[in-house]
């Protein structure tokens, strides 16, 4: 397993595994030295006791600074866990019904629906038809519908309702 520090150690060049010939040079407090031969760069951060670090591999020259590592490091690794904690995972959450749910019992539906909502999730809103029931497909859409109503105000319907085989099936998703 590798952490944070390892995939990062592998993507940066540092003073002597720097493969280019020629690199732009960037000094410790961020002004532009220009571009000059590896061996010139590494002395000037030798001489300044940090290390050469290339930020930009991809560029030509490519772009080094002379900087802490370990500091530089660090940083990246706060940047990593930083972008970690703001992707959101949206999950969907399914509430089913059949088309004989009476009006109470859909209600607590919508409850668990809105609380589901509120916790940023999607929300898939089944109706399920046994046996003859398929028959009622207006009953259904009808439940549906009045799921939409009831939601309006915190969810907006992503998916209109649609036959999944022997089920109708309508996705919620937070306003």
């Amino acid at each position: 397993m590798t952490t944070g520090g390892e995939s990062i150690d592998k993507r940066v060049g540092i003073n002597r595994n720097i493969k280019a010939k020629e690199v732009r040079l960037i000094d410790a407090i961020g002004g532009q030295l220009g571009v000059m031969p590896l061996h010139q760069a590494l002395a000037i951060a030798e001489a300044a006791g940090l290390d050469l670090v290339e930020v930009s591999p991809t560029a030509k020259p490519p772009v080094c600074k002379i900087m802490d590592y370990g500091k530089f490091k660090y940083q990246q690794t706060k940047k990593q866990q930083e972008a970690k904690k703001k992707t959101s995972t949206v999950s969907i959450k399914e509430i089913k019904v059949r088309p004989k749910t009476g009006d109470h019992d859909l209600m607590t539906k919508v409850g668990h629906i809105k609380r589901f909502l509120e916790g940023r999730d999607k929300v898939k809103v089944t109706v399920l038809f046994r046996g003859r029931e398929i028959a009622f497909a207006d009953r259904g859409r009808t439940m549906l519908e009045k799921v939409k109503d009831a939601t309006q105000e915190f969810a907006v319907v992503e998916q209109m309702p649609k036959f999944e085989g022997r089920t109708m099936v309508m996705i919620l998703a937070p306003k």
